[in-house]
């Protein structure tokens, strides 16, 4: 009977050259976070279920992978409830385990806090191309920072770090929850119907101002409402930092006055990073419900979806710790930045050829050579035709090649030859 060796549904195996590429990004990321002094923290992959379940993650909280409670019987009695099997599930993200996390720890945490973390999380997600049921988050979180101080460098650090990796292109698009609240508000429509009306402007790039017209209204929302607030939005886009303010004023002028200062100064900072190609997005919603003020999306041209998301949850640590306390995250779509940026540039590696009649002391000794060079070196013997070998030594992601024959001359020194130009 034939084996399938195939991983499970949803998932996939990465060989050496995928992983020395992510391993490659990831290391880039990590590195421009830790110039800003974020930390890294690890949680554990399983998070209790009634955590995962209490409301924060949203859609996410029906794709949860539940664990089994240990000790059940081979059978269930009819009428056992979900809560009586399972006790434990596998994190859908790195948020809600950053909460129990400051929770615990806090008292001996700084503040503010700055986090990173990085590791795979799991979501019972429809297997397609692109869309996995196991990926890797990597999260930077500012805990304890009431200002918009955390805003403006949770999006420069993060900028930064996708210019680290080489990519280029990248917008990071800005809004507010509240400024969408109040602009709903603003427009006569009733808070009732606020999810609706925020999930289909939401969709706005992908079907259009008529299109989303055409959406609320088949679900029951005012048509002479719906368009005073699409009217409102359409006079807000690709403003300039310094018209932010007033143009927000006289959209809606029961705005609050430090939504709108806070807005005016995180956009100010980032006209200031000259790097930073910025624009405000008043369609910009985002789907977490846990979001309390200013939220940001990074878009690229070669990607349909957003490549990096967050914004501030001032309340979500509150249900944790038992008081609200300031937090505002970015994540980057690591599987997403990893499949923009294609191939890695190659590492220096260099492969120890020895024939059969060479001591294999004497080629652990050329290997020692090189690695006391800060090389990296690995010992293979010679098999098969020789340019077939080089051929899969290149493939397999070696650099060059060191051949020892039993014919040189004893205390030679070792011959370095490059591949891909033989």
């Amino acid at each position: 009977m034939k084996i399938d060796n195939s991983p499970a549904r949803g998932t996939r195996d990465l060989l050496p050259a995928t992983v020395a590429r992510r391993d490659h990004v990831l290391a880039a990321i990590v590195e421009v976070y830790h110039r800003f002094g974020y930390r890294r923290i690890e949680t554990p992959a399983l998070e209790n279920l009634d955590r995962l379940t209490s409301g924060q993650g949203g859609e996410n909280e029906k794709l949860l992978f539940k664990i089994m409670r240990r000790g059940l019987p081979e059978e269930a009695e009819p009428g056992t409830r979900v809560s009586d099997l399972a006790d434990l599930a596998l994190r859908y993200d790195l948020t809600v385990p950053l909460t129990r996390f400051y929770g615990a720890n806090h008292a001996t945490l700084p503040s503010p806090f700055r986090s990173l973390q990085y590791g795979p999380v799991w979501r019972a997600e429809r297997p397609q191309k692109g869309r996995y049921r196991q990926f890797v988050q990597c999260d930077i979180d500012m805990i304890g920072e009431e200002s918009v101080l955390a805003e403006a460098e949770l999006i420069e650090a993060t900028t930064q770090a996708l210019a680290a990796v080489g990519l280029t292109g990248a917008t990071v698009r800005v809004s507010d929850r509240r400024f969408v609240a109040a602009l709903a508000q603003a427009a006569g429509l009733n808070e009732a119907v606020w999810p609706a009306f925020f999930i289909g402007l939401d969709k706005l790039d992908k079907i259009g101002w008529d299109g989303v017209r055409t959406e609320l209204e088949a679900k029951g929302l005012p048509a002479d409402k719906v368009g005073d607030a699409l009217e409102r939005i359409q006079k807000l886009r690709e403003l300039p930092a310094s018209s932010i303010a007033d143009a927000l004023a006289d959209a809606v002028p029961t705005l609050a006055e430090d939504v709108i200062a806070d807005l005016a100064t995180t956009t100010a900072s980032l006209a200031e990073a000259s790097a930073v190609s910025w624009e405000f997005d008043p369609t910009l919603v985002r789907g977490m419900g846990y979001y309390t003020g200013q939220i940001f999306e990074v878009v690229h041209p070669g990607m349909n979806s957003s490549i990096a998301g967050g914004g501030r949850y001032d309340k979500l640590i509150g249900r944790s710790l038992g008081k609200d306390v300031p937090a505002c995250g970015f994540s980057i779509g690591f599987e997403r930045i990893v499949d923009l940026l294609g191939d890695a540039p190659a590492q220096d590696s260099v492969a120890v050829l020895f024939e059969k009649d060479v001591p294999t002391a004497r080629a652990m000794a050329a290997a020692r050579e090189l690695r006391q060079e800060g090389r990296t070196a690995t010992v293979l013997g010679r098999r098969g035709k020789f340019g077939a070998q080089l051929g899969r030594l290149e493939e397999w992601g070696f650099t060059s090649f060191v051949h020892l024959r039993a014919d040189a001359e004893p205390g030679a020194p070792l011959e370095e030859r490059p591949l891909g130009a033989r």
